[in-house]
């Protein structure tokens, strides 16, 4: 877990889960819009970042059981676990894991640009060309594109990708899942091309809690220029 300001009297975190090909410094910029009853927390997926030297994780339920030892192992505190893309579906399975822990501190899911249904056929990433996955990521918009310059960062950011989306490509929600007891919050940008306002409202059927759904405007990466607002909404007491 990455800790951006590390804050333990905070009464509350926010653990945030980053996407395809993300590490936890994506969140950094986070901290600045919290305040001080909240800590910031990032999980930092094996093989990026400071983590680059471990082997990556080849399936959701494998980075999602390592989350939520990780997440277990925190003080008991209320906590918010938020997640992006395929973010989303690590935070609802690390959710899943905890609640059937008997954790009761985790309290909401938020979850952004990604759906839990109607998912499109199966495409295996390894047939992938490296030109492909380039375009499919740069057409999102949350590639940086002086990694794609340089020739070793474009080798290790390829690597990097090609297994998450094997990851995500292969993942489908468990059909017989226990609603979660914890509120979801799903969020979508208005132009996001991979999941529609539709898609997104099915989220309300994994919880027995409060459902509720946000558009904002922009594309997948939405949430880039809409950073405060994003964590003004995740950390909201009530909604009206």
């Amino acid at each position: 877990m990455a800790r951006p300001r590390p804050n333990p009297s905070a009464s509350r975190r926010v653990v945030c889960f980053p996407h395809a090909g993300g590490g936890a410094s994506f969140y950094r910029p986070w901290a600045q819009h919290l305040d001080a009853t909240h800590e910031l927390l990032a999980v930092q997926y094996p093989g990026r970042e400071n983590r680059y030297a471990e082997p990556l994780i080849p399936t959701v339920g494998e980075v999602a059981r390592a989350a939520a030892c990780a997440l277990l192992a925190e003080p008991a505190r209320e906590t918010i676990l938020f997640g992006h893309s395929m973010g989303a579906a690590i935070a609802y399975e690390t959710l899943r894991l905890l609640e059937a822990d008997g954790a009761t501190h985790f309290t909401r899911l938020c979850v952004s640009g990604r759906r839990i249904t109607d998912f499109p056929e199966e495409v295996d990433a390894a047939h992938r060309t490296d030109d492909e996955l380039l375009t499919a990521m740069t057409e999102l918009g949350g590639t940086q594109v002086e990694v794609l310059r340089e020739p070793d960062l474009r080798e290790m950011f390829l690597t990097i990708i090609r297994n998450d989306y094997r990851l995500i490509d292969t993942y489908r929600p468990p059909c017989d899942a226990e609603p979660i007891r914890a509120d979801v919050v799903a969020l979508i940008g208005d132009d996001d091309p991979q999941v529609d306002r539709w898609q997104v409202k099915e989220w309300a059927s994994v919880t027995a809690g409060t459902f509720v759904w946000h558009e904002f405007p922009g594309g997948h990466f939405y949430l880039v220029d809409h950073a405060q607002r994003v964590v003004e909404l995740i950390t909201r007491d009530h909604w009206a």
